[in-house]
């Protein structure tokens, strides 16, 4: 991971366009290729980002330009570095889910069938080199679909799915991999990221999914 703190203006060319005036950021650029720009507040959230893959290049003039598969551009003028150095963070074990992440799991592997008719299950904690997959399994025609689960689904749930499904489908044998991203209770936000990323939305109701007498479970 690299952290560079400096005085920089950025602009974003895509399917709309912004402006960040210079001022003083933080631009963090990940080992995945990704790159966010960060404000002294908004807690986690970046001013503006690019999500892998995408490539950065730096130009001598100090005009660095981040460019995704989709063809849209963060271009950031740096003015000054104040601060720049690098970090070998290593492989994460990933998030350790509580108790009720883990039996949402171990449940909907149980009856993969509530995701849809024909569903089969491949594997639970599918392992990738940014760690397991909740789920991976097939749908009725057969094809590879990958499943992220969280108590309350929010956009850093969808990011996570993202970069699983980069993953995978640069794997020969189970591309194409679409996304589930199923969890109690879906923010809308997320449900905006996830749809405008390819990826189904799936409300699970835990309490139905726990009732051994209710063969009937539902989806909302």
């Amino acid at each position: 991971m690299r952290l560079v703190i400096a005085r920089c203006s950025v602009d974003y060319a895509g399917r709309l366009s912004a402006h960040l005036p210079s001022a003083t950021r933080l631009l963090l650029i990940k080992a995945d290729g990704s790159l966010s720009v960060h404000a002294d507040d908004r807690a986690y959230k970046p001013l503006n980002w690019m999500s892998p893959p995408c490539t950065l290049k730096e130009g001598e003039d100090g005009i660095w330009t981040v460019v995704n598969k989709a063809g849209e551009q963060l271009v950031i003028t740096i003015e000054e570095v104040l601060h720049d150095t690098s970090h070998e963070l290593g492989v994460d074990p990933g998030l350790i889910k509580d108790g009720v992440e883990a039996h949402l799991q171990e449940l909907l592997a149980d009856r993969i069938e509530i995701l849809g008719e024909g569903y089969t299950l491949i594997r639970r904690e599918y392992p990738t080199a940014i760690g397991p997959v909740d789920i991976l399994c097939r749908d009725a025609s057969g094809g590879t679909v990958a499943v992220e689960l969280k108590r309350r689904g929010e956009i850093d749930g969808v990011e996570q799915l993202t970069r699983y499904l980069e993953l995978l489908n640069r794997d020969p044998h189970l591309a194409p991999v679409r996304g589930v991203f199923a969890a109690q209770e879906i923010k809308p936000q997320a449900r905006v990221l996830a749809t405008d990323r390819g990826i189904d939305c799936v409300v699970l109701d835990y309490d139905a999914m726990r009732g051994l007498e209710d063969d009937k479970l539902r989806l909302f």
